[in-house]
């Protein structure tokens, strides 16, 4: 059986604050690193093989404190960031290529990157609210089809998601693995509506909490088995 454990980062400081954040790089609030510690000890009894986050820090500094503050997670191996072999910006540091018995590897990808809200980015949840309607809100945050102002619909970023889940996440699974995906609302979304076959309608009622892991077990042929969610 091979597992995907799927977890929103924990709280971000704009989380904190009701803002927009999207493609901003805001950190973990206190909260949120307490979430990821909690969400670490529910999952001592798995071990991961492999881990992927967005590029986004919040998603990073979640993986690493889940995948650390409980060690048998890990096995023993001591997590590694992996940059791929195409990313041109990180020195050559990607022709290291690892030691699979004693280190495991983490991958960031933007491909897992949150939803770009556009303008919205850095305004409050509230006042835009009061500023457009709760309704339009509702539309910008949820509806698969609608974009927020200069930004990416559902739609827009499940196009990104997908491949790279088809293509590299998935691709662990079928192998047996045992993998972390630390990313987004909105990122996650797209995941979970392709793995639960949800309809565009449906996915607009789908929420999913800071720093509580969904856990899906696959067999052999990549068929999902079993879904928990680890939120008490």
């Amino acid at each position: 059986m091979a597992t995907l454990i799927l977890i929103r980062h924990g709280q971000s400081l704009w989380n904190a604050e009701n803002k927009f954040t999207g493609w901003v790089d805001v950190p973990l609030s206190e909260r949120g690193r307490a979430e990821a510690t909690i969400a670490s000890t529910k999952l001592r009894h798995y071990r991961v093989d492999v881990c992927f986050t967005s590029m986004l820090i919040r998603a990073i500094e979640t993986a690493i404190v889940v995948l650390t503050e409980c060690d048998e997670i890990c096995g023993g191996k001591i997590p590694i960031i992996q940059h791929e072999p195409d990313d041109a910006n990180w020195h050559g540091w990607d022709r290291y290529e690892g030691n699979g018995s004693q280190e495991l590897p983490i991958y960031p990808t933007a491909a897992l990157d949150e939803r770009y809200y556009g303008q919205l980015q850095g305004l409050d949840k509230q006042k835009t609210a009061e500023a457009y309607g709760a309704e339009q809100i509702h539309l910008w945050r949820r509806s698969f089809y609608v974009r927020p102002p200069g930004g990416e619909s559902l739609e827009d970023t499940q196009k990104r998601v997908l491949p790279y889940f088809s293509d590299r996440i998935m691709t662990h699974i079928k192998h047996g693995d045992q993998v972390l995906v630390s990313a987004h609302g909105n990122s996650l979304r797209s995941i979970i509506m392709e793995l639960d076959q949800l309809s565009p309608d449906e996915v607009t009622q789908l929420e999913l909490g800071t720093g509580i892991p969904i856990i899906y077990e696959f067999d052999s042929q990549g068929i999902i088995q079993s879904k928990t969610i680890l939120d008490h």
